[in-house]
């Protein structure tokens, strides 16, 4: 398990702070893209006010995968608190944060950045005010990853159900359980062969994929003047899964970064164990329109969405069939992390869960204070490792 996490940088009112060149600055003596230390790596996103962190290489261990980022995160809090008095956010959108409040990142790789400008509106939620979690899964040859990749397709229309974080932004409730996914579906409309429907197509070769899908879309960007920096590029592709052929790896994206460590190592525990539990069942591949039909209710109603799958009538019959799937697969050190998951789809997400305490609060209070009371707790709970139920 390969992750890569993304957390704002807040101060003690929840302000977000857009100096991760200042910070990378202070800490490695210049302005770089990433500092590699020697467990973990961190440095940009494309929002200044954005950290990523991530492995500096897999996991097969979960036990050692929350050792290693829990002890990254904390790194990272103890320089961020003694030198700005600052902390990390996790989840999946900042629940304050004006768009005109953070800028992209102006430095070495600015001009990816200044192309994706040129053809996108980069100033809009989709682009500076999303945080998802990454989990990379290793395939051994083609058959292999293929295999994974459809398997994958299936499981990400039902996962946001309960990895969803996101339910405020700009001081509000959203309409939507998963707002972040709600705005990265449209944050390249301009050319929406890039994002298809988030959902992967289903894959029969390399060289179809290659040819479907980064063929298609760099021929789309070309045609508006794109330069080479982003034609034929793999990671262009902004599905909730896609092929890293430069690691041999498969992205997963379509999760949105949680509260603590400890619910990223969940998550990834459940996604591994059931995707043995798929290979296992040998079930036909739905059909990719139904896929979309479903992910699209459950971005917007969570657990409680209608669905068509044939293993229950709501996302949360779906999850709770890929969970009793995990868990008759999952080797005893991910069943350590099951239960959180497990909590998830009886009990709702974090989205669902944060949305229901802030709401509480705020026939108390006013909403601002009740968000900043919620997510001053949640900012504990990273420094802590704790999940938030």
């Amino acid at each position: 398990m390969g992750p890569e996490h993304e957390f704002s940088i807040v101060n003690e009112e929840l302000k977000a702070l857009p100096i991760v060149d200042k910070l990378i600055k202070d800490f490695h003596g210049r302005i770089v893209n990433f500092v590699e230390l020697p467990r973990f790596t961190f440095g940009k996103e494309l929002q200044l006010h954005v950290m990523e962190i991530k492995a500096n290489s897999p996991f097969k261990s979960p036990e050692f995968f929350e050792e290693t980022m829990q002890n990254a995160v904390e790194t990272m809090l103890d320089f961020l608190k003694r030198k700005y008095h600052a902390s990390l956010l996790g989840t999946g959108m900042h629940p304050l944060l004006r768009l005109e409040e953070t800028g992209v990142w102006p430095h070495r790789h600015r001009k990816i950045y200044h192309e994706l400008g040129r053809i996108f509106n980069l100033k809009q939620h989709g682009w500076l005010n999303i945080q998802s979690f990454h989990l990379n899964l290793p395939y051994s040859k083609e058959e292999n990853g293929i295999l994974l990749h459809n398997l994958l397709a299936g499981l990400c229309a039902y996962v946001p159900a309960i990895s969803a974080s996101s339910p405020i932004f700009e001081g509000a409730i959203g309409p939507n359980v998963d707002n972040r996914l709600h705005f990265y579906k449209t944050n390249q409309a301009e050319v929406p062969s890039i994002t298809g429907d988030v959902v992967p197509e289903y894959a029969s070769s390399f060289e179809q994929y290659h040819n479907a899908i980064i063929g298609q879309y760099s021929q789309d960007l070309a045609k508006l003047g794109a330069g080479k920096t982003i034609l034929l590029k793999e990671w262009i592709n902004s599905r909730g899964v896609i092929f890293r052929f430069d690691r041999s790896a498969l992205e997963v994206r379509v999760m949105d970064e949680q509260e603590c460590v400890k619910s990223d190592v969940a998550l990834s525990c459940f996604i591994r164990a059931a995707l043995r539990g798929l290979i296992a069942e040998k079930t036909e591949p739905l059909p990719h329109p139904l896929l979309v039909r479903d992910f699209n209710v459950v971005i917007a109603d969570g657990l409680n969405a209608k669905v068509s799958h044939p293993k229950g009538k709501t996302a949360r019959q779906v999850c709770q069939h890929f969970f009793n799937l995990a868990f008759e697969n999952a080797t005893e050190e991910e069943k350590k992390y099951l239960w959180i998951v497990k909590k998830r789809i009886e009990e709702g997400s974090l989205s669902e869960l944060i949305r229901s305490r802030v709401l509480q609060r705020a026939q108390k209070t006013s909403l601002k204070e009740a968000i900043l009371d919620v997510y001053l707790t949640l900012i504990k709970c990273l420094a802590d490792n704790r999940p938030y139920f």
